[in-house]
């Protein structure tokens, strides 16, 4: 049975992805964006890392969103 964590990763990811798409974004451009490691960025985006706070934060700076919308099911 999935933990709350490994929900809530997927659901990271998964809003990660929708808003990087919607800006017709590579992993590339949002991590250059956001000053993050591309692999770090991909890990966040496979659910294989779960994002620190401040990391949510950088993300959802880059993406012009506030942090809440990373976090929505």
């Amino acid at each position: 049975m999935p933990s709350l964590m490994d929900g809530m990763r997927g659901i990271v990811a998964k809003n990660l992805r929708r808003l990087r798409h919607e800006k017709g974004w590579s992993q590339e451009e949002l991590s250059f964006r956001a000053k993050v490691d591309r692999s770090y960025m991909s890990q966040i985006e496979t659910s294989s890392y779960s994002a620190s706070v401040t990391m949510l934060g950088k993300l959802a700076k880059a993406l012009g969103v506030d942090a809440d919308e990373l976090l929505k099911r």
